[in-house]
């Protein structure tokens, strides 16, 4: 019985468009309830046997999907955190490319659906650390990005994996005005950008990915502050130099390219050491920062010996 319904339950996950048909929200609990009393502690053990050997999942209390959806970064949209709930309905996130740069295929551009089509989809519950000093936790749906890094034909001498987020003015309002040098971009070493906590979130809460969260198409790398996850990725670079990034070349001296959540490399205008978690109020009590976010036993071995204050 317990195989019969495993297989059930795997065979939802497995389709890649429908979110919505993956975990209905209204069924979305009680489905973390029936995993768990399976002996599981996530979905992702159902979606796929490499997840199977280790949960990357924390069991912290994730938060709502209205506190998720209505409290966001998205500076194309306004630099208020209602402002991308409020306008990322303008976005058009169907149909949506991507394209590839420093790979060895003829083909660069690919549309989204041929690039999930095979995918085992995951759920990933993961904190969420953003450098302002707020905090939550998402269940995210999607892949390890290193599952499509290991697709193509990239050169061996590749040391980073850049990023850009579209560029569409008429869609995204703030995209008019000089706020940031537009695109969006981002990046990550190679070793980073293929541990297996690197995210490729197309949905959460069991639902298609909103366009406030960074639909269709957004990274998540939990152990970073949350700029570092660039959202409605339509480019991915692959580099032997150090590549542009939007806020550490903005403002080098407050935001550095790897920006680890780290509670002992304070901002230069507020301290790291302690963050207010979102849902517990304005006067809910401020949880410790941990290093790099608390995934420091699977990602602290990318920065052995590395001085994290001069890297920070």
């Amino acid at each position: 019985m317990r195989n019969e319904v495993v297989n059930i339950i795997g065979s939802h996950i497995l389709k890649i468009l429908k979110y919505s048909d993956v975990t209905p929200y209204n069924l979305y609990l009680d489905r973390r309830k029936f995993v768990e009393a399976l002996g599981l502690t996530s979905l992702a053990f159902v979606a796929t046997p490499i997840a199977a050997k280790q949960n990357y999942s924390t069991r912290a209390k994730a938060n709502t999907i209205e506190e998720i959806t209505n409290y966001n970064n998205f500076y194309e949209f306004g630099t208020s955190k209602t402002d991308p709930a409020k306008y990322a309905h303008s976005l058009r996130t169907n149909p949506w490319e991507i394209t590839f740069e420093g790979i060895s295929q003829n083909k660069k551009k690919f549309d989204i659906a041929e690039i999930i089509k095979g995918k085992a989809i995951q759920e990933r519950v993961y904190r969420l650390r953003c450098v302002e000093g707020w905090s939550m936790v998402i269940p995210w749906i999607g892949f390890p990005l290193r599952d499509l890094i290991n697709e193509l034909e990239v050169d061996n001498n590749t040391k980073f994996v850049a990023f850009e987020t579209v560029y569409r003015p008429e869609e995204m309002r703030e995209q008019k005005r000089a706020t940031l040098d537009w695109p969006y971009r981002e990046g990550l070493t190679i070793e980073e950008a293929l541990h297996p906590l690197t995210f490729i979130a197309t949905g959460l809460y069991g639902k298609e990915l909103p366009n406030q969260n960074g639909a269709p198409f957004r990274l998540v790398v939990p152990w970073k502050y949350g700029f570092k996850s660039i959202k409605s990725i339509t480019k991915i670079s692959f580099k032997k130099e150090q590549p542009y990034t939007t806020w550490s070349s903005e403002n080098p001296r407050e935001y550095g390219f790897y920006s680890n959540v780290n509670p002992n490399v304070d901002h230069p205008r507020w301290s790291q050491a302690t963050e207010r978690v979102i849902g517990e109020g304005l006067f809910g009590k401020r949880r410790k920062t941990e290093l790099f976010n608390g995934y420091i036993e699977e990602v602290g071995d990318l920065y052995k010996g590395m001085d994290l204050k001069k890297y920070y």
